[in-house]
């Protein structure tokens, strides 16, 4: 998939996951050390917010934004994965003051790979909102083309909504 950064030209290593197929498998470790699956999550639908860094404006804008909203949807998973690693997420959770989104690190970008969304130059994966149904798989997503732009929070919440 071809997407911009500040304007430059990049793309990613395939063709995103549709809406409609299984999301992949996946084992990311939380903040808290944790390790999640994907089977973790069956049963519930999730949201999963994917950022590049969650050190940059856009990345730290979108998660304290979600983090805001969680307590609107008891019954949803709500994630944040960037590329970042657990240490790096930890102190930014801690200095953000984010408590109740789960940040899950991908920094070997194996998510990414498998979504279709893992940039190599860089080694990020492209910002990008997927919506889980309790089956696990893709019921809504959003591929932001130009990494700096914020996501459509509200399609993404009305969607949730819509499902809850």
């Amino acid at each position: 998939m071809k997407i911009t950064r500040h304007e430059k030209p990049a793309t990613t290593n395939g063709e995103p996951t549709s809406i409609a197929s299984s999301f992949p498998e996946f084992e990311l470790r939380s903040t808290q050390g944790e390790t999640i699956t994907k089977a973790d999550l069956s049963g519930n639908y999730t949201l999963i917010s994917v950022v590049p860094d969650i050190n940059t404006r856009v990345c730290s804008l979108s998660t304290k934004k979600f983090n805001g909203d969680i307590d609107n949807f008891p019954n949803i998973n709500f994630l944040t994965i960037s590329t970042n690693t657990s240490e790096q997420q930890q102190n930014w959770c801690a200095a953000e003051g984010v408590a109740k989104m789960k940040l899950l690190s991908d920094s070997e970008g194996s998510l990414g790979k498998k979504v279709g969304i893992f940039v190599e130059d860089g080694k990020i994966d492209a910002r990008s909102i997927w919506i889980l149904n309790p089956n696990g798989e893709v019921a809504y997503r959003e591929l932001i083309v130009e990494q700096s732009n914020e996501p459509d929070y509200q399609a993404a919440l009305e969607f949730l909504n819509e499902n809850k």
